[in-house]
């Protein structure tokens, strides 16, 4: 049994949608980052973590590989160079999305007020529709490795989701079509509705 710790409006979403594409057994504690719950069991008090057997995985693209590699599913083998293209593009959406909301993100409602410089907003959103469009024209689809959903699926549909709620520019059409093939599948339905 797995425990999830960590909010659904957060990066545990991206966990949440992963045990829900295992169809594994696991208990979720919605807790905010830094909270009691969170630090007393990583010091970084940071979500998600993932508790296996009384150890603490923080990171989520760290929990997904770990599921993926654990489970045999939505990954391809550890050293094929399927595998080389799939870690490429998850390492891709993290440097190139995450990073860039991420930034946003800080100087939007993390960061003390009087460390925000608002105005870098503005850059980044351009960075990240850059970014983007060039990720939307490699997609093979409907996944990103063609015909086998891999975690680089589940984070790159996350940033596209970050993105729309945070009001980043519309990404292209390709991608909002890819993200409308992966939003529908049911378990990344049963993971939304943990957020209400």
């Amino acid at each position: 049994m797995y425990k999830l710790i960590g909010t659904a409006g957060t990066r545990a979403f991206r966990v949440l949608w992963m045990l829900e594409e295992l169809g594994v057994d696991y208990d979720h504690l919605g807790a905010a980052p830094r909270s009691p719950d969170v630090t007393a069991v990583s010091p970084l008090g940071k979500v998600p973590v993932l508790m296996v057997d009384d150890v603490a995985i923080p990171d989520s693209t760290a929990i997904l590989t770990f599921l993926a590699d654990k489970h045999g599913a939505l990954t391809f083998p550890a050293g094929s160079l399927e595998r080389a293209r799939q870690d490429a593009m998850t390492f891709r959406a993290l440097d190139e999305l995450d990073a860039v909301l991420w930034v946003a993100a800080r100087h939007s409602f993390i960061l003390p007020e009087e460390h925000r410089v608002p105005e870098v907003k503005n850059s980044l959103k351009h960075e990240f529709q850059h970014n983007l469009a060039r990720i939307a024209a490699e997609i093979e689809g409907p996944f990103v490795m063609g015909e086998t959903m891999t975690i680089a699926d589940i984070v790159l549909c996350h940033c596209g989701s970050w993105a729309r709620a945070a009001q980043f520019p519309d990404a292209p059409p390709a991608f909002v079509e890819y993200m409308r093939g992966l939003r529908g599948r049911e378990a990344f339905k049963r993971a939304s509705a943990k957020r209400a």
